[in-house]
């Protein structure tokens, strides 16, 4: 066992490691956990009742890499044939992953995170944008994200990962 492997993390914590350097954040304003907790419901139920895997939301640490890069996912898809990676945290790369985009998270959510989620090869990589009303449904191909889906204003946007998985924008946005 390394030394980066009995690292000790507080049991809550909103710091992310990207690339090495530690981030702060502050907690997310109240719109942004009513579209987390909205499509957290909606993916759930639809998981749930098929038996497809398991849902989590933010905070989790999902560690790809020790000490480089711990994110926190505003939601997290596993498939229920990867749940080994569903330990203390996850450690491991999900099937899924969501980030709500919130005024300072722009380059953060839409650059930085996609491309460390690209990095460990996380398979689908969903950007909701309140502010523009626009969903962006990424899907690993041959190493690179390409768009999948994409909505604006109004419409539906669907899931690769999860078959059969799709929501309609207005229900994902409305608080």
């Amino acid at each position: 066992m390394t030394m980066l492997s009995q690292i000790q993390y507080p049991e809550f914590d909103l710091t992310e490691i990207i690339n090495g350097e530690k981030m702060g954040r502050p907690s997310p304003f109240r719109d942004h956990q009513e579209i987390v907790l909205n499509f957290g419901y909606y993916l759930r139920l639809y998981v749930d009742d098929l038996g497809l895997g398991r849902v989590y939301i933010s905070p989790l640490d999902v560690i790809f890499e020790e000490g480089v890069n711990v994110l926190q996912p505003d939601i997290i898809f596993i498939k229920k044939e990867n749940t080994a990676i569903e330990q203390d945290w996850i450690r491991g790369v999900p099937d899924l992953v969501v980030e709500v985009v919130s005024k300072g998270s722009v380059s953060k959510d839409m650059a930085t995170k996609k491309d460390i989620y690209q990095k460990y090869h996380v398979p689908e990589y969903w950007i909701i944008i309140p502010a523009m009303e626009a969903v962006q449904v990424f899907v690993l191909e041959d190493g690179v994200y390409r768009l999948h889906s994409f909505a604006e204003g109004e419409g539906r946007v669907r899931s690769l990962v999860v078959e059969g998985f799709e929501l309609d924008i207005k229900q994902l946005l409305q608080s």
